[in-house]
């Protein structure tokens, strides 16, 4: 079918909107006509990594409009989110972690199937990377599987699900799922984006005694303390660790590193008590390396990644759906909407720090 996307050819220049043929689905696929998708970090910086020309966006909702014969548990007229791809029979997702699916990384940065083939096309045949996180949801409509569309509840506004896929599941679940943060524990939060907000919303729902939000914007930290933060730092001033450690009686049990800088980095780790845990939501510099002493780690310290919240999104993604419509964790005051025709201002205002989630409508 014909669709209408967002292409990137250049990781300098701002997508085009254009028109595509978008693949009939396989036998283990569903269509989906998209209602809105978030921006997520990711992509921000996709264009810069991965091959193009590509149609990005990974935080898709809309309607189911058919499924393949395979296909069980949705049908067309489901309202779903959409989520990360994943196998579903590797040893990993076998264990109940399809988050850490063994061909993961392919499967939301292969630009393909998981056969190898591709979902999107020019009107002369030329093929374009898309099936971004197995969804390439800047666009009208999208292809996804049974695995990573996950219906929500009637009462969910379907502009608002998006999010729910990457975003909001990563913070949220790096508190409840990775770190299972303790009753009357401490956490440290570095940076308070879409995904440090939705961590410190979550270390209030799992009772933490001290929610220490970190950042060097004042309007996100005065928000962090407006959703949960009992205590505020400004990076910009310096001191950090010292600060942390004294409002903890010597260290956070907890960390989460979700700003991508350098020195919060080394600042979540370093906060720590002794047997603390830091999870990092995000690597600085795109991953390069990075002089780090190991000596930050000698006292018991752990350091481990967290990807998309550890979830298991059939599960995870509607309960953070109830605890919304519960008012429990008010996600929606992170949303700025645009009109899909805005998209590239939207991308602009996300990277530049004008917003902290953006979501993009589509057409009806």
């Amino acid at each position: 079918m014909q669709i209408q996307a967002w292409v990137h050819h250049s990781a300098s220049a701002a997508p085009r909107l254009e028109s595509l043929s978008l693949d009939d689905p396989r036998p283990d696929e569903i269509l989906v006509r998209l209602v809105a998708s978030g921006i997520c970090h990711t992509d921000l910086f996709a264009a810069h990594r991965f091959g193009l020309p590509a149609v990005f966006g990974h935080e898709g909702a809309g309607i189911v409009q058919s499924v393949g014969g395979k296909v069980e548990g949705l049908r067309p007229g489901d309202r779903v989110a959409l989520t990360f791809g994943s196998c579903g029979h590797c040893r990993n997702c076998d264990a109940g972690a399809p988050a850490y699916c063994m061909q993961g990384h392919e499967l939301q940065f292969g630009g393909k199937r998981a056969d190898g083939s591709m979902t999107l096309a020019r009107a002369d045949g030329e093929t374009l990377r898309g099936a971004f996180f197995q969804q390439s949801s800047f666009a009208t409509h999208a292809l996804a599987t049974a695995r990573n569309a996950v219906r929500i509840p009637d009462g969910l506004p379907l502009e608002l699900a998006g999010p729910l896929g990457c975003g909001i599941q990563t913070g949220a679940g790096a508190v409840l799922n990775t770190l299972a943060c303790r009753p009357g524990s401490s956490l440290a939060v570095f940076g308070v984006g879409s995904v440090g907000l939705s961590a410190v919303m979550a270390a209030r729902l799992a009772h933490c005694r001290r929610i220490i939000a970190v950042d060097i914007l004042s309007q996100r930290l005065a928000l962090a303390r407006e959703l949960g933060a009992t205590d505020l730092i400004d990076a910009a001033d310096g001191g950090v660790v010292e600060k942390i450690l004294g409002l903890t009686d010597g260290g956070a049990n907890y960390s989460i590193e979700t700003a991508g800088a350098e020195q919060s980095f080394k600042d979540a780790i370093d906060c720590l008590a002794r047997l603390g845990v830091c999870g990092l939501c995000t690597v600085p510099r795109l991953g390069a390396p990075i002089e780090f002493s190991p000596l930050s780690i000698l006292k018991g310290r752990t350091v481990t990644g967290v990807l998309e919240g550890s979830s298991v999104p059939r599960e995870f993604i509607p309960q953070l759906a109830r605890l919304y419509l519960e008012g429990r964790l008010p996600y929606d005051r992170l949303v700025s909407y645009y009109d899909f025709a805005e998209l590239p201002r939207a991308l602009e205002d996300a990277e530049q720090g004008r917003v902290i989630k953006a979501v993009v409508r589509m057409p009806a």
